[in-house]
Formats: C-alpha cells, structure tokens, sequence
C-alpha cells in the first residue's frame, strides 16, 4: 500500500473510532513500523488532521472529512463499478446500510477507501460466505461516503448519476 493510501486509511479508521488507538495497533494494522505510523501521524497533521497524541494512544478530534449518504440502486455484477467509481473520485465508503420493511435499519461498516479495499471487499461476497445487503431490498441501499472536500463529493455524485446508481436524485 502506498504512503498515501495507507494515511487515508489511518485517517479513516481513527475518524471511526470512539475511543483512543495505539500506535502498535496502527503499525500492525497497516503492516508498518511503529515509526513509519509517527511519521504518517505527522504528515496527516500538516495536512489538517487534528489528531491528538495521548497516553492511551492517538485520537482524532473531529473529521477533517466531509460526508454525504448516497441512496443508490444497482445490480450485483454493478457494485465493483460503484465501489471504484467512488475510490477513484477520492471517495471512502464508511458504510453500507437497507431499510427492511420488518427489520428496519440494517448497517455494516465498509471503509473501503482504495482499489485494494475494492478488491478484497468483492472476494469476500463472491467466497459465497455472505452477499450483499442490497439483495434484501431489491438493489437499493445506501452509502455513507467521506471525501476531503465537497468538491470531491459532488464529482462522486455526479459520476453515480450519469452511471444509473444515484436514485432520485439524493
């Protein structure tokens, strides 16, 4: 995984978590040196991140992400398009989540923020092992999707639009 990738992913993951990480977690997480994270930490800080270094581990004050839900209707063979569609505009897929008419709301994190996440999402669901939530509803589901602008955001947007995925316009 590239520097780059891997600082999204850890700024990813710490923007999730509710209670402080540490740097040994990060380092065997990433399959990085606990230097190479201290490094990443820095690096994340200059560009805006403000996560914060404690005892207990590091811990990030606020998103520095923006984020808007995406309510999206495609078919099985479609979700590698939707999923590479949205890494590849910057985007990250914090989650996944249906409303069943019995059950109500359904969720699952994702954080799938690069092709790689892309790749081993896919084989997951074509192990057999599970399939995807959107089978429940009939292909609609919804995304939670976090980028570093809202700039970014809407070419995401506009990208699921012109594909089919975007329903109604949300």
């Amino acid at each position: 995984m590239r520097a780059n990738d891997r600082r999204k992913q850890i700024a990813l993951y710490l923007s999730t978590r509710q209670s402080p990480v540490a740097g040994e977690e990060l380092s065997k997480l990433f399959g990085v040196s606990r230097q190479i994270i201290v490094q990443d930490i820095g690096a994340l800080r200059t560009e805006g991140a403000l996560i914060d270094s404690t005892h207990f581990g590091y811990v990030m004050r606020r998103s520095p992400f923006v984020e808007k839900v995406f309510k999206l209707r495609h078919t099985r063979e479609q979700t590698q398009d939707e999923l590479t569609t949205i890494v590849k505009l910057g985007g990250w897929v914090v989650d996944v989540f249906v409303w069943h008419k019995v059950y109500g709301k359904i969720e699952a994190g994702l954080n799938v923020a690069t092709a790689e996440d892309v790749e081993k999402f896919l084989d997951g669901v074509r192990s057999g092992k599970s399939s995807e939530l959107m089978n429940i509803t009939g292909g609609y589901h919804y995304h939670t999707v976090r980028a570093e602008t809202v700039e970014a955001l809407a070419r995401i947007e506009e990208s699921l639009t012109e594909k089919g995925f975007l329903v109604g316009g949300e």
